[in-house]
């Protein structure tokens, strides 16, 4: 958690409904990498923290014999929820609407926990602990993120790219130069350096997986105007009674690039670090 911030339940409060549409996906091939590194068979129990609308938890859910996702935000439960039902698993899967940081919350015990680009927002040093506790021997706490360090053009693609730097820009025009976040700001950003905190907790490890992205998307305005509204400092609750002149001056700007409303943009790779709960407790 970063210093000087406290989370509150505004963080992501009117993402849900856009987050799915709007995030790009992971990339293809990261549930076989997740199956043939940690062995899953169709046993066992995943807790996924951080869950949002249960889209990690969702795609490995026929790997586990139980899936339970964990996240604060009563609306991103609900998308999680309405999800598994539509795609019949709900018999198998669990939504707590619960932070982090109230684990084990009476959910007993796991062989794997995912973090799918969550653990930034947590206490954690306190979360890892728990989580530790939580795994079964040889369980495998799993850190899921986009590559941060890949650039990827969309030279060759039919489309413009999304212009990232003027939506940016146009946030910062009406939400001023600081990262909001919830109620606070986040003027230095979420923290980084998450091997010395699972290092800390008593984890081995860890290793490193990357399953290539790079394959070519189409998206639309929509679908951009909705990875906008799904970000924390975007979210729609931020702009207040200016949010439709926010949105109209997005829409002004993503025409002005693409007329015909399409954009080009490849997938992210997936970069995955597979840490153990300590040999000598495996005794």
């Amino acid at each position: 958690m970063a210093a000087g911030w406290e989370w509150d339940d505004m963080l992501f409060s009117g993402t849900a409904a856009y987050y799915r549409r709007g995030r790009l996906p992971y990339a293809p091939g990261l549930v076989d990498v997740l199956a043939e590194v940690l062995k899953l068979d169709g046993q066992g129990r995943l807790v996924d923290v951080g869950c949002g609308p249960g889209i990690l938890a969702l795609s490995l859910a026929h790997l586990f014999s139980e899936v339970i996702g964990v996240d604060p935000d009563r609306e991103m439960i609900a998308e999680a929820r309405r999800e598994a039902t539509e795609r019949g698993v709900a018999e198998k899967a669990q939504w707590v609407q619960a932070r982090a940081e109230d684990l084990p919350a009476g959910l007993g015990t796991f062989t794997v926990a995912t973090f799918g680009q969550s653990f930034h927002w947590m206490d954690r040093d306190l979360v890892a602990a728990t989580i530790k506790d939580m795994l079964q021997p040889g369980g495998a706490l799993v850190h899921i993120s986009d590559l941060k360090s890949e650039t990827r053009s969309v030279d060759g693609l039919p489309y413009p790219a999304e212009p990232q730097a003027a939506i940016e820009e146009l946030v910062r025009h009406y939400l001023g130069p600081v990262r909001r976040a919830g109620r606070g700001v986040l003027p230095h950003g979420t923290p980084g350096n998450e091997a010395a905190v699972l290092a800390r907790a008593g984890f081995s490890g860890p290793q490193r997986h990357v399953v290539p992205g790079g394959q070519a998307m189409e998206r639309t305005s929509d679908d951009i105007i909705a990875g906008v509204f799904s970000m924390s400092f975007s979210a729609p609750h931020l702009f207040g009674p200016r949010r439709d002149d926010f949105e109209a001056d997005l829409c002004r700007l993503l025409r002005e690039v693409s007329p015909s409303g399409r954009f080009s943009e490849r997938r992210p790779s997936t970069e995955v670090f597979v840490w153990r709960k300590g040999a000598a407790e495996l005794c």
